[in-house]
């Protein structure tokens, strides 16, 4: 990763593209026979940058989300790269919009 980026990119940042990339892979969270068709597209997400999240949200599925930068930024393909910069600040909408169901 280049100095521009560590400078401009929070360990915060990578925590949201993290769990971004779990809920691409699982916009459901788990629950048991609930399934979500998703168009990342009417969020904003490429298909070729949803198809990269969607791996690493596989990858790391049950992973905290506080994994190192440097493993992540390696594991993003240029497109995600370039698309995580420009909307390291929106990350945490996803979650918002996707919430975890209550056990209650």
């Amino acid at each position: 990763m280049s100095h521009e980026h560590e400078e401009s990119l929070k360990p915060t940042h990578f925590a949201d593209l993290i769990r971004t990339a779990q809920l691409v892979f699982d916009p459901a969270s788990g629950v048991a026979g609930r399934y979500i068709q998703v168009d990342w597209q009417e969020f904003g997400i490429p298909d070729e940058v949803a198809e990269n999240l969607q791996l690493l949200g596989q990858k790391y599925r049950y992973a905290s989300p506080h994994i190192s930068s440097d493993i992540i930024w390696e594991q993003l393909t240029p497109v995600t790269r370039t698309w995580f910069l420009n909307n390291k600040e929106e990350l945490w909408k996803f979650e918002e919009a996707f919430p975890a169901l209550d056990e209650d």
